[in-house]
């Protein structure tokens, strides 16, 4: 008997990958068999509007990543703003859950060079500088 080889590494992905998606399709289904008004009270508890919930549902569980790996590129404490400025991050996650400069952002965050760039697309970019204007 000869032991089996272990599937190559992009096989691998490639199927957390797969399984991923169709656990997300599973998420939005169940989803999508609530009332509206059910929909809408999960909305209302989490501090945003049912249009907003459903997109952030759509782009799926990492819809958001990038803007805690921007906020400590930058040095900012994201639970001090979460505790000090709830509905600023609350906002700045719905403003990054709709970008669409994910792999730019990705690439400079994967580079370092994200404090020399986020603001030449980051729609926060104003929301930081303030943050930033407000702790000098």
């Amino acid at each position: 008997m000869t032991p089996r080889s272990k599937p190559h590494g992009l096989i691998d992905k490639f199927t957390d990958v797969f399984g991923q998606w169709l656990e997300h399709r599973r998420e939005i289904q169940e989803l999508r068999q609530l009332d509206q008004n059910a929909f809408a009270g999960i909305a209302r508890e989490l501090g945003v509007t049912p249009t907003d919930l459903d997109r952030f549902v759509r782009q799926g569980p990492h819809a958001v990543d990038e803007l805690s790996r921007l906020l400590e590129a930058l040095g900012i404490d994201e639970g001090a703003l979460s505790r000090a400025q709830p509905l600023v991050l609350r906002d700045m996650v719905r403003v990054c859950a709709a970008c669409q400069q994910k792999r730019r952002c990705d690439f400079d965050l994967e580079s370092g060079s994200s404090a020399q760039h986020y603001g030449e697309y980051c729609l926060n970019a104003p929301t930081i500088q303030a943050l930033d204007q407000k702790t000098r």
